[in-house]
């Protein structure tokens, strides 16, 4: 089989390393310059990615988990900075796997653009998509027509394959832009070389007019990404000058301002970029015997706050290699049953991204909200396999996220009737005493 990828992204390169993986002939197509090319890391713009149980398993399945693992910072939790400097730690569970792993996208990006091409596929830098025909397939550039068994659209959230496509044929589109962007700012590591505060976990600062979200980096540093709402003098188009962003800072992060030596500098030296959730229908398009489908962010973007975006996309990937694996012989029906498999949960995922955004800005810092988690932890602990909270779903194993919020909507129902079955003994019992003192 021939395929053609347009996007040398993650989601792009790590299918065509499964494709080459089973003797296929690959061809990339990529817009941007070479991710290894002097000056490619500077010029990238991307939140910090954390790797979590669905993209280790793809990972896993091509052979690249243990060469990955030295580019990693292992998160085993959540450190919440409070606006007073102290510091809360929140465990993303009791056992020693369930953890996230902090990477660059740059150096992830890389390690599999040479694992695929080290399998034989070929790569075109500078070569954006111009064309697409679902019915050959194929897809043309400024420098000629590829055409294959398959193409696939592995090129992000504004994607152009998806575009061509929609104005073929009839395709449902739709794209949510949050009012929240988001900059990004170092934590370099201390004069010492050593890190500025705990490495081995993901920063929080919660807040009602901002949220920050660092990663830990291998070098001792943090990529910091700071959320703020666009509009407003608390937002992009208010802080444009050193004195508004100090003193915003100094008010609502007051730490960062220590742990950012250059805070001011770079908060107005990099640009905001905006949030987008995209869903469409179909992702795929019968051609001839082949056929184009969608995958990762060109299919359903998400907002990054389950941190499953990354995720998801290489979940696509060995999803689609095993529906392909499945089907030798018949394209269409491949692309059929991946599309079946994954839109309904990258559907939930979505909604469950968007209401995370709300957990981390205003949850974490509720006494109930970590009375709730404790007891989900102390739950899942006395009874590993029958109750496992919603995060440990989503991030610690590979459970489709559909059925990951049904089990957990279940696990609520059973936690609430529980919780005022308690409060109504309490409260007899209360009664009880008080009538007896009376007497």
């Amino acid at each position: 089989m021939s395929a053609v990828v347009a996007g040398a992204g993650l989601a792009g390169s790590l299918i065509a390393v499964y494709l080459a993986r089973h003797g296929h002939r690959v061809t990339v197509l990529e817009r941007r310059p070479d991710p290894r090319s002097p000056g490619a890391r500077e010029r990238g713009r991307s939140i910090n990615l954390g790797l979590s149980q669905r993209g280790i398993q793809a990972l896993r399945g091509v052979g690249l988990l243990e060469a990955l693992e030295p580019l990693t910072v292992p998160m085993r939790g959540r450190v919440v900075h409070g606006p007073d400097g102290a510091l809360r730690f929140q465990p993303y569970g009791r056992r020693a796997d369930q953890v996230l792993h902090s990477v660059l996208r740059h150096d992830l990006n890389v390690l599999l653009v040479a694992e695929a091409e080290r399998l034989g596929v070929t790569f075109h830098w500078d070569t954006p998509v111009r064309e697409v025909d679902s019915t050959v397939p194929s897809v043309r550039t400024d420098t000629g027509e590829h055409a294959a068994d398959l193409v696939i659209g592995a090129d992000g959230a504004f994607s152009t394959v998806r575009a061509r496509l929609g104005r073929a044929r009839r395709m449902d589109l739709h794209q949510e832009f949050l009012e929240w962007g988001y900059k990004e700012l170092l934590i370099p590591a201390g004069a010492d070389g050593h890190p500025r505060t705990e490495l081995r976990a993901l920063h929080v600062w919660p807040g009602d007019e901002g949220l920050i979200v660092a990663h830990p980096n291998v070098d001792g540093s943090l990529t910091a990404t700071v959320f703020l709402p666009f509009e407003g003098e608390a937002g992009f188009a208010g802080l444009t000058t050193p004195e508004r962003v100090r003193s915003f800072f100094a008010r609502c992060f007051p730490d960062t301002l220590d742990l950012i030596p250059d805070l001011v500098r770079q908060f107005l030296d990099h640009q905001e970029a905006s949030l987008v959730t995209v869903r469409t229908s179909p992702w795929h398009l019968p051609g001839g015997a082949g056929g184009v489908v969608l995958l990762g962010d060109a299919a359903h973007a998400v907002y990054p706050f389950f941190g499953q975006g990354m995720n998801s996309a290489f979940e696509d990937c060995s999803v689609l290699d095993r529906c392909l694996r499945e089907h030798p012989a018949d394209l269409p029906t491949a692309l059929a049953a991946f599309e079946r498999a994954r839109r309904p949960h990258t559907d939930v995922l979505a909604e469950l991204s968007k209401r995370n955004f709300v957990e981390l800005r205003d949850k974490v810092r509720s006494p109930l909200f970590l009375a709730r988690k404790k007891a989900d932890l102390l739950l899942h602990r006395c009874f590993p396999r029958a109750w496992v909270p919603l995060y440990t779903l989503i991030s610690h194993t590979t459970v489709p996220y559909g059925e990951a919020l049904a089990r957990a909507r279940r696990q609520d129902r059973l936690l609430g009737g529980a919780t005022a079955a308690l409060t109504g003994v309490a409260l007899a019992a209360a009664v009880h005493q008080t009538r007896e003192r009376n007497r």
